[in-house]
C-alpha cells in the first residue's frame, strides 16, 4: 500500500523528492454492536513540501478524501485497515513563509 500511495502522491506534487510516507502501526478500539474490538491499523504519515499541501488536500478536501478512499478500498481487499494523515513540517513551513521557496 505504501508504494501505491507514493505513486499517487508523487504524481500530484511539484516537489516529489520531498514527499515521504512513513507507516506506523497503531491499535485502535472499534465499537461493535456486541462488544468492543481492538484492531491494528497502519497509519501512513505523509510529509510534503509546504507548497504542495494545497495540491494534496484539494478544494474542500476532495483530493485527500479521494486518496483516502482508494487506500481504504485497496487495504480492505488485502484484509487490513489503513489510514492516511498529512503531517505539516513546522520547520519547512517557516522557511517557505520566510521566502526560502524556489
Amino acid at each position: 500500500m505504501q508504494s501505491f500511495l507514493e505513486f499517487i502522491v508523487k504524481g500530484l506534487v511539484d516537489h516529489p523528492e520531498e514527499a515521504t510516507i512513513t507507516p506506523t502501526e497503531r491499535k485502535v478500539k472499534i465499537k461493535g454492536k456486541v462488544s468492543d474490538e481492538e484492531h491494528c491499523v497502519i497509519v501512513y504519515q505523509l510529509k510534503l513540501h509546504p507548497s504542495d499541501m494545497g495540491k494534496i488536500i484539494g478544494r474542500h478536501g476532495n483530493t485527500i478524501n479521494a486518496i483516502r478512499a482508494l487506500l481504504q478500498v485497496g487495504s480492505a481487499k488485502q484484509g487490513i485497515r489503513c489510514a492516511l494523515e498529512v503531517v505539516e513540517d513546522a520547520a519547512k513551513s517557516k522557511e517557505c513563509s520566510a521566502g526560502g521557496d524556489d
